[in-house]
């Protein structure tokens, strides 16, 4: 086969893209405009060359073959693998703190990491817990979730570069996290008792039905975006079944519940709970 080159949008016709697009919203809800091509194509180009594939079309074809399950995977890890960090709109882990100081003393305090990524968030979390409520046996639980199994398998690994940890607070740091030394310089690991507490698993938030048990706190922040106003209500109601009486679920500060789901009133920016609360006349 002759080498071949592939750049910029230029390297995909109309209709590929638009077969794509429809593929993609079909195995992820994730809604890719005309501004995104370059960006399909930038992360999936080096996949058609591992494969020896010409074009766009081939791999097209290739995807839709009943056998690549694996690979369909595969093209989701590329496509949807996002930039996160520890601490990342810190008024939520106040929040979270606040909460888990008022409601966590009972025992069964559960958070749901519902797009966690590469595990910062939901390490995070685990780190407010541990410092608020202890680690007692039974006293909290995690769960991550995320549609790519490759950032899974990171987060799993609790291990990152030091680069990424500048959001930690200093006392958590210390408390809560391993420097490298020899040949992990440069990185720090998320201390054994952290990562025992967190569960990481695969879900696709279009049919979440493998998520256990109910939470107490529900993060879904930054992911809203990806999605059209129809995505967005599903992923809503698919959620509300999961969060408890007195729950709450977290968005994104560029994100809004407006116009999506009447069944949660925001408490707070960013920060809602079942309205029949507010029905009922509770504060």
């Amino acid at each position: 086969m002759e080498d071949f080159l592939l750049y910029g949008e230029d390297s995909i016709s109309s209709r590929e893209f638009s077969q794509f697009q429809k593929l993609i919203f079909d195995i992820a809800g994730i809604s890719l405009s005309e501004a995104k091509k370059v960006l399909l194509v930038g992360r999936l180009a080096k996949r058609l060359r591992a494969l020896g594939l010409r074009s766009f079309g081939e791999y097209f074809q290739h995807l839709s073959q009943e056998a690549q399950a694996q690979e369909r995977q595969t093209m989701v890890d590329l496509i949807t693998t996002n930039e996160t960090y520890f601490f990342r709109e810190p008024q939520h882990f106040d929040f979270l703190r606040e909460k888990a100081a008022r409601c966590g003393r009972q025992g069964g305090f559960r958070v749901w990491s519902a797009a966690s990524s590469s595990g910062e968030e939901a390490y995070s979390t685990a780190m407010v817990l541990a410092d608020t409520l202890g680690l007692g046996q039974g006293s909290w639980e995690i769960v991550g979730t995320d549609i790519s199994t490759k950032v899974l398998s990171a987060a799993h690994r609790g291990l990152y570069s030091l680069e990424r940890t500048n959001g930690i607070p200093p006392a958590l740091l210390k408390k809560y996290c391993l420097k490298g030394i020899l040949d992990q310089q440069g990185m720090l690991l998320v201390a054994r008792q952290l990562r025992e507490r967190v569960q990481f698993m695969y879900c696709n938030l279009l049919q979440p039905q493998r998520v256990p048990g109910l939470f107490d706190v529900i993060f879904l922040r930054n992911v809203l975006i990806y999605f059209n106003q129809e995505t967005k209500q599903k992923v809503i109601a698919n959620l509300l079944p999961y969060l408890k009486r007195d729950g709450h679920l977290i968005i994104g500060h560029s994100e809004s519940l407006h116009g999506i789901s009447s069944a949660l009133v925001a408490e707070r920016p960013t920060i809602y709970r079942p309205a029949y609360r507010v029905q009922a006349g509770q504060p």
